[in-house]
């Protein structure tokens, strides 16, 4: 079996081949410029059985994060677990709403559940993600031209070249010190636009623990899905 994958020679000062499996199962293998087609290609026979247990292990907890949206079932917010009711909320109340420890769906749209969690998550995203980012700009006076809530499914964040960020919508699931991290990642995007040394030397300075809610994201990210 061939596996698909990007390609990316680097001119920089690259020594060693290197693989990353993204989130949504894509692979990316970076090499120095110069490297024959032949030594890529042992690289990934070489690592083939071991690419294979990591796609499967991903497509397995895919399907077991994703949702039926059905009574009992749990959806995360800032870390937490809430349980799902379907019930009459009253005609003025919104289709979707937190309240007492529960998400409390109206059963007049209990078959679009999924775009109702979607709007609501989108809207909990922009308030809190707007206001997190306005106290670390202050902070670390650094201030982006503008923020994005997007429906990436892989990409948590991203700082353009004109200094504008973005962030998933999906991350209002998880715990708002994982939210942080991935904001404050970004906005070190604002200072080095790079992933250099002096990048990760610069997050480290303002974030001491990255590393660590970077492996919970690592960790957890295929459950922060729908």
């Amino acid at each position: 079996m061939n596996i698909p994958y990007d390609l990316i020679r680097s001119k920089k000062r690259r020594r060693t081949i290197s693989l990353l499996i993204k989130e949504d199962g894509g692979i990316t293998v970076s090499v120095p410029y110069r490297t024959p087609d032949e030594e890529i290609e042992r690289f990934m026979e070489e690592r083939k059985s071991w690419i294979c247990r990591k796609l499967s292990e991903k497509e397995r907890l895919k399907k077991e994060a994703e949702k039926a949206f059905l009574p009992g079932e749990e959806f995360l917010f800032l870390g937490e677990w809430y349980p799902l009711a379907v019930e009459e909320n009253g005609h003025r109340e919104p289709p979707l709403k937190l309240s007492f420890g529960r998400f409390i769906l109206n059963p007049d749209i209990a078959g679009e559940a999924r775009n109702a969690f979607i709007e609501w998550y989108k809207k909990e995203a922009k308030e809190v993600i707007v206001n997190r980012a306005e106290i670390y700009s202050h902070r670390l006076q650094l201030f982006p031209m503008r923020i994005r809530i997007t429906n990436a499914r892989c990409r948590w964040g991203s700082c353009s070249r004109d200094n504008c960020l973005a962030l998933s919508w999906r991350m209002i699931m998880a715990p708002l010190s994982i939210i942080d991290y991935v904001l404050m990642h970004e906005m070190a995007h604002l200072k080095e636009k790079n992933h250099s040394r002096r990048f990760w030397g610069y997050l480290e300075s303002i974030l001491p623990d990255y590393r660590e809610r970077r492996f919970w994201l690592k960790k957890n990210g295929h459950l922060l899905h729908l």
